[in-house]
């Protein structure tokens, strides 16, 4: 039987592992190579982390390029280290994504900032070792595909909570994971983050996976370990975690086309999206 998040929250131990056992089954695979293929990404993860912090490199479409490398180097008027890495992580593999680069789509390419924000944020904040990050990389991906059965990961289904939703479950359970939070907690951390994207549009300027997708990834990041603090304090999810899900897949289905990735309304559809639109297609037709 395959696995939910209101199951998950019921299982002993840790939540990563009963997602290892199912995959296992599943696919046939032994966990030392699924573990080793998550070690990879990883890999790719920080790697895009690293090239996105240090680029200026304008994006496809010229919209965004160096807002990560400006965060990173501004001045931290907050005092709050956490609060600018996990933006600026996030940040830099979303303007990565936007410049062609090579990144790891967690769950999406739109919403790849948001896992390895979080993720990697807290756990380079906290000074923790890369092979603390796998096992939390596994219960994302299980979360994943958990919401996956009720709704595809795409914002043409689902709007953008279809994809930085997705993203912000999968983050915040992985957060809630690696700072050693029980499978109830990490379940209730997905559907508190998950629930608090409900109705949110996909309104890509000109179609372009830059405006609003880079800072919103930033923002969302945040967003995930915000979940994982409420969790791990104790909180949970009123609703279900499940029945969160089902609503998220509800409200995607009832959301226009307009707003489900077509570029038609919402912030593409302002006087300034327009017209980054057709200069961001001039450029193209001169290259």
């Amino acid at each position: 039987m395959s696995l939910t998040l209101n199951a998950l929250a019921q299982l002993p131990g840790r939540a990563s592992e009963h997602v290892l056992r199912e995959e296992v089954e599943e696919t046939g695979l032994a966990p030392e190579e699924i573990l080793g293929k998550l070690r990879e990404r990883l890999g790719v993860m920080r790697d895009s982390i690293r090239r996105g912090l240090a680029s200026e490199a304008p994006s496809v479409a010229g919209m965004v390029g160096r807002n990560a490398k400006t965060l990173w180097e501004a001045p931290d008027p907050l005092k709050d280290p956490l609060l600018r890495r996990v933006q600026a992580y996030a940040m830099a593999v979303n303007e990565e994504n936007a410049r062609m680069g090579r990144i790891v789509a967690a769950p999406t390419a739109g919403s790849a900032g948001t896992l390895p924000g979080a993720l990697l944020g807290v756990a380079d904040h906290l000074g923790l070792p890369e092979e603390d990050l796998l096992m939390p990389l596994v219960l994302a991906a299980g979360v994943a595909k958990i919401i996956s059965r009720q709704i595809y990961i795409a914002g043409a289904s689902g709007g953008c909570q279809a994809e930085i939703g997705a993203s912000a479950a999968m983050a915040a359970a992985a957060v809630t994971e690696l700072l050693s939070g029980n499978p109830e907690a990490a379940a209730h951390a997905a559907a508190l983050a998950l629930q608090n994207t409900l109705g949110l549009v996909c309104d890509p300027v000109g179609g372009f996976v830059e405006v609003p997708c880079v800072m919103r990834n930033g923002f969302y990041a945040v967003h995930a370990v915000s979940a994982a603090s409420m969790a791990l304090a104790g909180i949970r999810s009123v609703i279900p975690p499940d029945e969160v899900i089902l609503a998220m897949a509800g409200i995607g289905r009832l959301l226009p086309l307009e707003l489900k990735e077509t570029g038609l309304g919402g912030l593409a559809d302002t006087p300034t999206g327009r017209r980054l639109a057709e200069e961001a297609l001039k450029r193209g037709k001169k290259a």
